[in-house]
Protein backbone atom coordinates (compact mmCIF):
# COMPACT_ATOMS: atom_id res chain seq x y z
CA UNK A 1 0.00 0.00 0.00
CA UNK A 2 1.15 3.57 -0.75
CA UNK A 3 0.17 6.74 1.46
CA UNK A 4 1.63 10.09 0.27
CA UNK A 5 2.77 12.22 3.06
CA UNK A 6 0.55 15.87 3.01
CA UNK A 7 3.17 18.22 4.45
CA UNK A 8 0.58 20.41 5.85
CA UNK A 9 -1.31 18.07 7.70
CA UNK A 10 -0.07 15.58 10.66
CA UNK A 11 2.51 13.07 10.04
CA UNK A 12 0.57 9.51 8.56
CA UNK A 13 3.56 7.07 10.26
CA UNK A 14 6.52 7.50 12.80
CA UNK A 15 9.76 7.13 12.40
CA UNK A 16 11.05 7.25 15.90
CA UNK A 17 13.22 4.10 16.34
CA UNK A 18 13.13 3.00 12.68
CA UNK A 19 16.57 1.58 11.39
CA UNK A 20 17.27 2.18 8.07
CA UNK A 21 19.04 -0.40 6.12
CA UNK A 22 19.30 0.45 2.56
CA UNK A 23 19.50 3.24 0.73
CA UNK A 24 19.31 3.96 -2.85
CA UNK A 25 19.12 6.62 -5.90
CA UNK A 26 17.25 5.66 -9.45
CA UNK A 27 15.43 8.21 -11.66
CA UNK A 28 15.80 11.18 -9.19
CA UNK A 29 13.44 8.81 -6.28
CA UNK A 30 15.93 8.42 -3.56
CA UNK A 31 14.40 5.20 -1.69
CA UNK A 32 14.83 4.38 2.55
CA UNK A 33 14.24 0.86 3.19
CA UNK A 34 13.40 0.44 7.11
CA UNK A 35 12.53 -2.34 9.03
CA UNK A 36 9.77 -0.80 11.25
CA UNK A 37 7.18 2.39 10.78
CA UNK A 38 5.14 2.93 12.97
CA UNK A 39 0.99 4.47 12.42
CA UNK A 40 -1.95 4.56 15.27
CA UNK A 41 -4.67 2.58 14.02
CA UNK A 42 -7.63 2.34 16.79
CA UNK A 43 -5.84 3.53 19.40
CA UNK A 44 -2.88 0.56 19.05
CA UNK A 45 0.21 1.47 17.60
CA UNK A 46 1.03 -0.78 14.81
CA UNK A 47 4.57 -1.42 12.94
CA UNK A 48 4.73 -1.78 9.42
CA UNK A 49 8.04 -2.39 7.51
CA UNK A 50 8.66 -0.88 4.20
CA UNK A 51 10.20 1.68 2.11
CA UNK A 52 9.75 6.05 2.34
CA UNK A 53 10.44 7.53 -1.05
CA UNK A 54 11.39 11.18 -1.94
CA UNK A 55 10.11 11.92 -5.27
CA UNK A 56 11.97 14.63 -7.47
CA UNK A 57 15.09 14.51 -5.19
CA UNK A 58 18.00 16.96 -5.64
CA UNK A 59 20.63 14.14 -4.86
CA UNK A 60 23.19 17.23 -5.22
CA UNK A 61 21.22 18.82 -2.27
CA UNK A 62 21.17 16.23 -0.04
CA UNK A 63 23.99 15.23 3.47
CA UNK A 64 24.66 13.23 5.82
CA UNK A 65 26.51 14.47 9.06
CA UNK A 66 28.64 11.94 11.08
CA UNK A 67 29.62 12.07 14.39
CA UNK A 68 32.41 10.40 16.25
CA UNK A 69 30.58 9.91 18.94
CA UNK A 70 26.91 10.44 20.26
CA UNK A 71 26.22 13.87 20.87
CA UNK A 72 26.06 15.07 24.72
CA UNK A 73 28.77 13.39 25.22
CA UNK A 74 31.78 15.95 25.63
CA UNK A 75 33.53 16.99 22.47
CA UNK A 76 32.91 15.52 19.59
CA UNK A 77 34.14 16.39 15.56
CA UNK A 78 32.56 14.72 12.40
CA UNK A 79 32.36 14.82 9.16
CA UNK A 80 29.97 15.73 5.84
CA UNK A 81 29.35 14.06 3.70
CA UNK A 82 27.27 14.13 -0.06
CA UNK A 83 24.32 11.32 0.20
CA UNK A 84 25.90 9.49 -2.71
CA UNK A 85 29.12 9.42 -0.74
CA UNK A 86 27.42 8.36 2.24
CA UNK A 87 26.04 5.35 0.55
CA UNK A 88 29.15 4.28 -0.98
CA UNK A 89 31.01 4.65 2.63
CA UNK A 90 28.42 3.16 4.39
CA UNK A 91 26.68 -0.22 2.76
CA UNK A 92 26.50 -2.41 5.14
CA UNK A 93 25.64 0.43 8.12
CA UNK A 94 22.01 0.99 9.43
CA UNK A 95 20.87 4.49 10.55
CA UNK A 96 18.41 4.76 13.20
CA UNK A 97 16.06 7.42 13.25
CA UNK A 98 15.89 9.48 16.55
CA UNK A 99 13.73 12.60 15.39
CA UNK A 100 12.17 13.38 12.30
CA UNK A 101 11.41 17.21 10.61
CA UNK A 102 9.84 17.95 7.83
CA UNK A 103 9.62 21.81 6.63
CA UNK A 104 8.42 22.68 2.90
CA UNK A 105 10.65 20.48 1.05
CA UNK A 106 13.35 19.49 3.01
CA UNK A 107 13.62 16.09 5.45
CA UNK A 108 15.51 16.13 8.86
CA UNK A 109 16.64 12.97 10.44
CA UNK A 110 18.71 12.88 13.25
CA UNK A 111 19.92 9.70 14.98
CA UNK A 112 22.00 6.93 15.24
CA UNK A 113 25.06 5.44 12.86
CA UNK A 114 25.63 1.53 13.56
CA UNK A 115 28.37 0.27 11.95
CA UNK A 116 29.68 -3.12 12.54
CA UNK A 117 29.51 -4.07 16.19
CA UNK A 118 30.59 -0.72 17.32
CA UNK A 119 29.41 1.51 19.28
CA UNK A 120 26.78 3.83 17.33
CA UNK A 121 27.63 7.65 16.71
CA UNK A 122 25.31 10.47 15.92
CA UNK A 123 24.43 11.04 12.16
CA UNK A 124 21.96 13.84 10.57
CA UNK A 125 20.64 13.50 6.86
CA UNK A 126 19.40 15.93 5.14
CA UNK A 127 17.29 15.31 2.03
CA UNK A 128 15.87 17.70 -0.38
CA UNK A 129 12.76 16.73 -2.50
CA UNK A 130 10.03 18.73 -4.55
CA UNK A 131 8.16 16.19 -5.14
CA UNK A 132 6.09 13.75 -3.09
CA UNK A 133 7.34 11.91 -0.04
CA UNK A 134 5.39 7.99 -0.04
CA UNK A 135 5.32 5.55 1.98
CA UNK A 136 5.47 2.09 0.74
CA UNK A 137 4.08 -0.51 3.37
CA UNK A 138 4.37 -4.21 2.82
CA UNK A 139 1.70 -6.24 4.21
Amino acid sequence: MEFIHDRKSNILFSLYGSKVNRIKIHNKTLTLTVEEMYQLLDGEEKAFSGEICFNNCDVDLCKVLIFNKTLGEGRFYGKSLCLQDFINEYVDSEFEIITEGYFANTTTYTGWLWVDEKSPVSAIMYIWNSGDMVYRVKK
